[in-house]
């Protein structure tokens, strides 16, 4: 990634107290994607592409249970995989994408996910969002940040990165201000904080203490407000 952005000591105190409040309120926050092993969160988070959460939930059971391991989605073509995935959006790319990304995990990586940010993204639909999601969860590595819509959408309005940072920019922006240690849970805490308080469409600033205190970037917050630097 290029250099991250130059964080003054304000701004990280700031940001030291923003976990802090994720913390107090979402001490529960995990990942919503139900899975078992490294290769089945793998799988789940490429079909989330553009997904709900709830959506995959609901095809993933009958999937792993008809493809248990890489190598039976090895073995299986897209076709095979695609009745069990149906009802998700973009199916069948998705099922093109899960059979290439686990024949790759089944021959070259000895049927175990990979662990490096290097070697994941070269999985066929497997982006830093998606390989951020398996280091982290899968195998506690923080190696990068998640960027998912939330993520994106709260980092502005919560003042963590410039109104015109692209999702890139997001990741170096929230690296650089918080400890390596709290990636992976606080990009589940600003998850569900965006699903349960800072929603995409509002007829203005929530009223839970975070959105108050921290909320001053939102772009709803005031008609016409000064965005917060």
């Amino acid at each position: 990634m290029p250099d991250s952005p130059r964080i003054t000591p304000a701004r990280k105190a700031r940001a030291a107290r923003l976990l802090a409040a994720f913390e107090e309120h979402y001490p529960d926050a995990a990942c919503a994607l139900r899975y078992s092993s490294p290769h089945e969160l793998l799988v789940a988070t490429i079909l989330s592409a553009q997904a709900t959460d709830v959506s995959v939930n609901k095809a993933t059971p009958a999937l792993f249970e008809a493809f248990p391991t890489p190598a039976h989605f090895a073995r299986a073509t897209p076709a095979q995989i695609e009745p069990y995935i149906r009802s998700i959006g973009l199916y069948r790319a998705k099922a093109r994408a899960v059979h290439e990304s686990m024949k790759v995990v089944a021959e070259a990586f000895g049927g175990r996910v990979p662990r490096t940010m290097r070697e994941l993204l070269t999985l066929r639909g497997v982006a830093r969002k998606t390989a951020n999601v398996v280091l982290g969860n899968a195998f506690g590595i923080n190696e990068g940040f998640v960027v998912d819509t939330h993520i994106e959408r709260l980092s502005r309005r919560l003042c963590l990165a410039p109104a015109d940072a692209n999702v890139a920019a997001v990741e170096r922006w929230l690296m650089a201000q918080f400890p390596p240690e709290s990636w992976c849970k606080l990009s589940h805490m600003i998850i569900w904080h965006g699903r349960a308080a800072c929603r995409a469409r509002r007829g203005g600033c929530s009223d839970h203490p975070i959105c108050r205190e921290f909320g001053r970037c939102c772009e709803l917050r005031e008609p016409g407000g000064k965005r917060g630097a």
